[in-house]
């Protein structure tokens, strides 16, 4: 078995949604592209925000992130105020904000 589970991992991207609303995600899928996203920003430079493990790979790194809660999915509400806020300022926007460990 994989740990932590794929619904171990929505809990805690869920645990700030309050009843009644829509979760920030709700499959599988949204899991694996957002971790999968952080691994390629891992593989390009990004520093790891959790202690990392001997021969310890990009993939299982994002997944430790993501469970211990230091990287943050944005619903599509944030990542549009996002964009708009990089607009006013002037610089380009981008899918990915690595300063932060936000995965889009």
């Amino acid at each position: 078995m994989i740990h932590p589970s794929y619904v171990d991992l929505m809990k805690v991207v869920n645990k700030d949604v309050e009843e009644g609303e829509e979760p920030v995600i709700s499959s599988r899928y949204s899991i694996v592209m957002a971790t999968a996203k952080r691994a390629r920003q891992l593989i390009a430079g990004d520093e790891a925000l959790v202690p990392i493990k001997t021969n310890e790979k990009p993939m299982s790194i994002a997944i430790d992130e993501l469970s211990h809660d230091q990287i943050k999915i944005l619903t599509d509400e944030e990542k549009a105020e996002r964009k708009s806020h990089k607009g006013e300022k002037g610089s380009a926007a981008s899918d990915e904000d690595s300063a932060t460990g936000e995965a889009e």
